[in-house]
């Protein structure tokens, strides 16, 4: 087989991964172990490397290299049209989702936010709030801010809304469908280190917004 034949059928052979993040997921050890393995593999990057670059994409880490994403290559007026509705988007999203870091973290009795690879039982959850009236009353607020959407007054139904919403953004998986537990995906240190470039490099309000509680967790 020649060359560019091989070259051909490894990239038909990511095509599925590619497909992935082009759609805009995040590749971690707890999302799909397998594909990360892939990604680290220098020459399997290198290709990515090579078919993305048509397409003004490339391949991005986080800072610790444990989840893997795609990012623009040359800031067009595409991409920063692009770029713009994203962080849009995600602003309207940051407070909840730090609300929610904070949640877990006071309702768990955990020294620190939530980290991939953490196990996560709504059962949990539920027993804290209904013993402690002040979590109930966040939790509440938190599960009917437009971001998680409940129309529910029910402790059950709004924490599954929480969970559904958070697997929806792929910041939690459930492994079994018909288990009721969730494991923290290397997204959330995604979310973490864009919040601290937005407060950091772009002097956007999240500081003045956000509770100094959830400041802490930066």
């Amino acid at each position: 087989m020649s060359e560019s034949a091989m070259t051909e059928s490894s990239m038909v052979s990511l095509g599925p991964l590619l497909e992935r993040l082009l759609a805009g997921e995040f590749i971690c050890a707890v999302s799909d172990e397998s594909a990360l393995r892939h990604l680290e593999d220098d020459e399997t990057r290198e290709r990515i490397d090579v078919y993305l670059r048509p397409l003004n994409r490339r391949l991005a880490t986080s800072a610790d290299g444990s989840v893997h994403f795609l990012a623009w290559r040359q800031l067009d007026e595409r991409a920063r049209e692009q770029l713009s509705r994203q962080l849009n988007d995600t602003v309207a999203s940051l407070l909840p989702l730090l609300e929610w870091l904070q949640l877990v973290q006071e309702a768990l009795g955990r020294d620190g936010p939530a980290a991939p690879g953490d196990v996560l039982k709504p059962a949990d959850f539920s027993s804290r709030c209904e013993d402690n009236q002040g979590l109930r009353e966040r939790l509440e607020r938190l599960a009917t801010d437009p971001f998680f959407g409940s129309q529910s007054d029910q402790l059950d139904a709004q924490l599954k809304q929480v969970f559904k919403r958070l697997k929806e953004h792929g910041y939690l998986i459930q492994p079994h469908i018909e288990r009721q537990y969730f494991v923290v995906t290397g997204k959330i240190d995604y979310l973490i280190e864009l919040v601290r470039f937005i407060r950091d490099e772009e002097n956007l309000p999240v500081d003045e917004e956000a509770p100094a509680e959830q400041e802490s967790l930066l």
